[in-house]
């Protein structure tokens, strides 16, 4: 199916419907710092607020110890991302349930198999099979779905790195829109 949709279609609908299928953040807990940014328009206060709603999740109910914390974030992993210019790169975190495995993993192509989020893309890559990187504008979706539900307003996604290309992570460009920064 994948093949016949890259034949078909260019890569802005590729990304399009891909990102479509994509798992989303609890629209519930994003509400309030939609609230937030429609009223003081600080994208910083957002990502601190993001950041500390990952850290959180990390220590509280994954139960990471300190140090793997410490790990984690001087990454620059996790929901936030890293506000450059007017985009935030975002790298996703290993799988939860494999992070723990993932940072104790000396062996790369280990530990590039437990870091996806999905099962799919993990088991191509323990088994060495190619999968289109085309496949992660899924897993970017989430993160576009975060910041429109934030911003009110549509962004771009871009996927930059992706373990289905040999990389060691996952990372996607979030282009926000033009004239966020006037908020700011």
């Amino acid at each position: 199916m994948l093949a016949r949709a890259e034949a078909a279609l260019d890569e802005g609908e590729l990304a399009q419907v891909f990102t479509g299928c994509a798992c989303h953040y609890p629209a519930e807990e994003l509400i309030p710092l939609r609230e937030a940014f429609a009223h003081a328009g600080d994208l910083y206060a957002i990502l601190a607020q993001l950041q500390e709603r990952f850290e959180h999740f990390l220590t509280s109910i994954i139960k990471l110890p300190r140090e793997c914390l410490d790990e984690v974030v001087s990454r620059g992993w996790g929901l936030a991302g890293r506000l450059v210019g007017d985009t935030i790169i975002a790298t996703k975190i290993p799988k939860s349930g494999y992070l723990l495995e993932y940072l104790q993993e000396l062996d790369r192509d280990r530990r590039r198999a437990l870091y996806c989020h999905c099962p799919r893309v993990r088991s191509a890559v323990a088994d060495g099979q190619q999968l289109s990187k085309t496949y992660c504008y899924c897993g970017a979706g989430y993160y576009q779905n975060l910041w429109e539900t934030i911003l009110d307003q549509p962004v771009k996604v871009e996927v930059v790195s992706s373990v289905l290309s040999g990389d060691d992570t996952c990372t996607v460009a979030i282009h926000l829109p033009p004239g966020i920064y006037a908020a700011m």
